[in-house]
């Protein structure tokens, strides 16, 4: 585990970074007799986890704040609405901002089955949030618990909905990918880019959607609202977080990010 200072940002003072490296297990490589097992913790710092990987399944989603899974090229951001499902030994990074409360659930390799063999979204829906936390309860019966447990793999489904941003690896789109990342707010068209590249409209259009499965509109658009999460659970004011994604008005901002996320911005408001 390394710990270190990270920048001051406009969000407030600088914070603690802590980086925790954890093994890389192959699926079942570590008994794991359990069938479902909790797990949570506040971070008080900026977390990085390194690369690794479970011998169990797990299902990772958060009480408070927001966090993000890597896996290859594709990222993630997790709510407290919507997790991710991630097979044992599937190899992956992570972050959590300071504050936030994870929680996740560890089924066991031998005793249940993944919902998919690669990591998707799940609805942390009312339901089996409530399923999840009375598993936590101390002096639960062994009846119950095995009822409860039948239940949660009952309900657990992958979620046709997710916050998943998949990055381009091409030479021509790479550059576009990394501008925009760094800056959401960078309102450049496709058009735009392929002038500057020197290739045409349509070229970019196709490579775009060949290499993320969306739109460049829709792109940008989760792009944006990963960075609005993080920056709305730090703290900031909507109105601000609107200006640094690239929105002209809190109004307009609040709009995109609904039909991006499925919420309003207030919902991941912190402070």
């Amino acid at each position: 585990m390394r710990v270190t200072p990270a920048g001051t940002g406009e969000a407030g003072p600088a914070t603690t970074r802590e980086t925790r490296s954890l093994p890389a297990h192959a699926p079942g490589a570590v008994d794991t007799p359990f069938v479902i097992q909790g797990y949570d913790e506040v971070v008080s710092h900026d977390i990085l986890w390194d690369a690794h990987s479970h011998p169990f399944h797990e299902l990772l989603w958060n009480e408070r704040g927001a966090s993000c899974a890597v896996v290859g090229e594709r990222i993630w951001t997790i709510t407290p609405t919507l997790g991710l499902w991630m097979p044992a030994g599937t190899l992956h990074s992570g972050s959590a901002t300071a504050g936030t409360w994870l929680r996740a659930g560890f089924f066991g390799f031998r005793t249940t089955s993944s919902i998919s063999d690669t990591p998707v979204a799940v609805e942390i829906t009312p339901l089996l949030r409530l399923l999840l936390e009375r598993l936590g309860e101390p002096g639960l019966a062994p009846s119950s618990r095995a009822a409860t447990e039948a239940l949660v793999l009952d309900v657990l489904a992958p979620s046709p909905r997710e916050l998943l941003v998949q990055l381009p690896t091409s030479a021509l789109l790479r550059p576009i990918a990394d501008a925009i990342r760094e800056d959401p707010a960078d309102r450049r068209t496709l058009a735009d880019w392929a002038a500057e590249l020197g290739v045409s409209t349509r070229t970019v259009t196709r490579a775009f959607s060949a290499e993320t499965g969306t739109s460049f509109v829709r792109w940008v658009a989760a792009v944006r609202a990963q960075r609005a999460i993080d920056l709305l659970t730090r703290g900031w004011d909507v109105e601000s977080v609107a200006e640094q994604v690239g929105y002209r008005s809190a109004s307009a901002f609040g709009v995109a990010f609904r039909r991006t996320t499925g919420r309003t911005p207030g919902a991941f408001r912190s402070g």
